[in-house]
């Protein structure tokens, strides 16, 4: 396997539960059971993932300008396109809440910016319409 390849098993649980395992052993379980799920759903999946890459890229863009973000947590909202057919695609939007010595808007939004055009492998590969809004919040 290449560095840039990915391997990742999943295996039927029962029912609408999946447990997916990674090349490292790492598990994450996808539940779509109505009734006691163990698990996220698929597209919570999506968003955690979506919404992490984005931090990850984000969290390094500001150490990297060493202005590090002291709190930082985003909310993520997707609004699935109900009139379409099938496959109804979501439209994101995706709040940074962010705080820390010396951090802006300007260099928030930049960020936000490089980490959805240009670093973030997930809303690449999702072809995502992504948009974003950035919330400086007091110490």
């Amino acid at each position: 396997m290449t560095p840039t390849e990915k391997t990742m098993t999943i295996h039927h649980a029962g029912a609408q539960r999946y447990v997916t395992r990674n090349a490292g052993g790492q598990q994450l379980i996808i539940d779509m059971t109505p009734e006691h799920p163990l698990g996220v759903g698929p597209m919570d999946a999506v968003f955690g993932a979506l919404a992490a890459c984005t931090m990850s890229d984000i969290v390094n863009i500001l150490e990297k300008r060493r202005t590090p973000a002291t709190r930082y947590r985003v909310e993520l909202t997707g609004k699935r396109d109900g009139d379409a057919s099938p496959p109804r695609y979501y439209h994101y939007l995706m709040r940074h809440y962010v705080s820390g010595p010396g951090i802006t808007q300007q260099d928030v939004e930049k960020a936000a910016h490089l980490s959805h055009e240009k670093y973030c492998t997930v809303g690449a590969s999702l072809n995502a319409a992504v948009d974003f809004e950035v919330i400086i919040e007091p110490e």
